[in-house]
């Protein structure tokens, strides 16, 4: 599986979405799920699936599914 499917496969099923859900639209707050609680959920999950553990000031800055993939790089997870 590559990262970007690990990736959106997160997303999937943190936030039970579809596949066509995810893209530029996806941000923080703009579906009821990513709240603060599913926010932390996501972070967990993505930490978990690609073994890294995030910085908080990362965390925080992890505003979208676009920006998230820029957040990740710095992991060293190209997506």
């Amino acid at each position: 599986m590559s990262n970007l499917e690990k990736y959106n496969k997160t997303f999937i099923e943190v936030f039970e979405l579809k596949e066509s859900d995810l893209g530029n639209t996806l941000v923080y707050q703009s579906i009821p799920q990513w709240d603060s609680v599913g926010h932390m959920a996501l972070m967990a999950s993505l930490e978990e699936t690609f073994e890294i553990m995030m910085d908080t000031d990362d965390i925080i800055d992890f505003s979208g599914y676009e920006k998230g993939k820029e957040i990740m790089a710095k992991y060293d997870v190209r997506i």
